[in-house]
């Protein structure tokens, strides 16, 4: 299968590990990954801060950037609810019918990453290889707007040498949501520190989400307080092996004091 690699602006500029991760992961697999090089934002940022109408121009660019490929894979649940749900509705809101069936099109055939691998490719077991004690955080765009349930723990339940710990009020949000960090940052420091108490409450090694946007969050609270707990993104763990030496490889997802 050819897959064309959305990157996301958090993956390319911060955590290119994730990308990277993705694309061992997915050829491993038997697939052939493509990098389009005209994707840029998908606005997601924009819409949400109330400017539609600066996110329109990205959202055209976007659409017509993926529009040529069948499948569409992101290492972000967060970017994905952003093409999926947003997009059309930017577009529309425009008044751009056209586009937004555009749009409509392009999103039904991107996916995040793990259900692409658990819907699309009909698989739980990607024989990757972690020796770690990892808990999951189940990301708020990921849970309730792309409803990936359980799939991501589906798939670490089956990394050889994983031991997958229960995260204590997984559901609830880590305080990152974008700006929301920013325009309410007591509000958001008090969600994160209810998040950072359950996460060592599991006495795990790793902390796994699929968006590298509350893991920067999470990390960054568990750097400054000197835990010794790293956040890794899922795809970093699907994609380790101890064939090639990549089961302690965090790349820059790791946030480190």
């Amino acid at each position: 299968m050819r897959i064309a690699l959305f990157v996301t602006c958090l993956a390319d500029t911060l955590f290119p590990a994730a990308a990277e991760a993705t694309v061992r992961l997915l050829e491993r697999l038997g697939h052939q990954v493509v990098f389009p090089p005209e994707q840029t934002c998908c606005g997601q940022m924009h819409v949400n801060t109330g400017y539609s109408a600066q996110a329109l121009p990205l959202v055209r660019r976007h659409v017509r950037t993926f529009e040529p490929y069948d499948v569409v894979v992101a290492p972000s649940g967060s970017c994905v609810g952003s093409v999926r749900h947003q997009h059309p509705a930017v577009a529309r809101g425009a008044g751009d019918e056209r586009l937004a069936e555009r749009a409509e099109a392009v999103a039904g055939r991107t996916y995040e990453l793990s259900e692409f691998l658990v819907d699309v490719l009909g698989v739980t077991d990607v024989g990757a290889y972690y020796p770690h004690r990892v808990t999951y955080h189940p990301t708020c765009h990921s849970l309730r707007m792309l409803r990936v349930a359980d799939r991501p723990l589906r798939l670490l339940r089956e990394v050889r040498g994983l031991d997958l710990v229960e995260l204590p009020q997984a559901e609830q949000c880590c305080g990152f949501g974008g700006t929301f960090a920013v325009k309410n940052a007591d509000t958001s420091t008090a969600m994160l520190a209810d998040k950072l108490r359950h996460v060592l409450s599991t006495g795990a090694d790793v902390c796994t989400a699929g968006d590298a946007s509350c893991l920067m969050h999470i990390g960054g609270g568990l750097s400054r307080l000197r835990t010794g707990v790293r956040t890794v993104h899922l795809a970093e763990i699907l994609a380790a092996t101890e064939r090639d030496g990549t089961t302690g490889r965090t790349g820059r997802t790791a946030v480190r004091a």
